[in-house]
């Protein structure tokens, strides 16, 4: 995007793959890169999500970019492939992918934390993120290279407390991009991993500003503010397109400059139910 905020261009007849795309990061992602030209393909577990965040998306775009849906669970490789053979239809090949599907859930410390749940998270972060590349890989190479873009979190490489399985998927990701980028490079396909702090998303709406939790978020970012979903979006654009055409197999903070310092401390949130004996490390009584 250029700076005025309209459409730059440079992805014409590109087409990418966004996972996660009906709501929040993701949906910032595709919309900015349809809005530069590219024929983007979004998916995600739920349909009417996905066709309001389409409906928005071509409202905005306006390089010649485009956006279709495909409804698509990224835990269930048929799912995975399905959507890789829909986003190949516009152009007849792949170029980009913005693997943003993920989430968290199960917190607490981990003495307390259920196996079923835990499994939950990693699936959904890493394997989501593994059969994505899995299933894209050939066509990047076949179109004679491509760049896929990996959603972790600063919860990734820094401490969050009673982030569960959440922090150990993220992680996952960063190694993934790491060693893809190191296989893959000859091919010329790219892989690099976005790791967003606190950005404005309907999730993070559950965080009261006027709570401990969120004090902590902008006191340990120097920026003393929190992201916007646009934010990432700018950043994947750019990472999907030419312009980064030498950057591979690292991983982009976009916080604020939270990671120069810590993570949020949840503790707040999660003591008055488990009792600061199970805080501290003990089973539960």
């Amino acid at each position: 995007m250029a700076e005025n905020g309209r459409p730059a261009g440079g992805l014409e007849g590109k087409a990418v793959l966004v996972t996660g795309g009906g709501t929040g990061i993701g949906r910032a992602c595709a919309a900015a890169c349809a809005a530069d030209g590219a024929a983007v393909t979004i998916c995600g577990r739920t349909e009417s999500k996905l066709e309001d965040a389409a409906k928005r998306i071509r409202q905005d775009s306006g390089n010649g970019g485009s956006v279709q849906i495909i409804v698509a669970d990224v835990t269930q490789e048929d799912d995975v492939k399905a959507a890789v053979d829909t986003a190949l239809e516009p152009t007849g090949r792949l170029d980009g992918c913005v693997a943003n599907a993920g989430g968290g859930g199960g917190m607490g410390p981990y003495q307390v934390l259920e196996q079923t749940e835990f499994l939950r998270v990693l699936h959904l972060n890493v394997l989501g993120t593994m059969l994505c590349i899995k299933h894209t890989v050939p066509h990047m190479v076949e179109a004679g290279g491509g760049s896929f873009v990996g959603m972790s979190s600063i919860a990734g490489h820094l401490t969050h407390p009673y982030f569960g399985a959440y922090c150990a998927g993220k992680a996952g990701i960063e190694a993934m991009m790491r060693n893809a980028a190191d296989e893959f490079g000859a091919s010329r396909v790219r892989f690099n991993a976005i790791a967003p702090g606190f950005i404005a998303t309907e999730i993070m709406e559950g965080v009261p500003r006027d709570s401990e939790t969120y004090r902590s978020y902008i006191e340990n970012t120097p920026m003393a503010d929190v992201g916007e979903p646009e934010d990432v979006g700018a950043l994947a654009r750019f990472l999907i397109g030419p312009e980064s055409r030498w950057i591979t197999g690292t991983c982009i903070d976009i916080d604020g400059g939270q990671h120069l310092r810590r993570g949020p401390d949840f503790g707040p949130f999660i003591a008055p139910t488990l009792g600061p004996d199970v805080m501290r490390g003990k089973l539960p009584s």
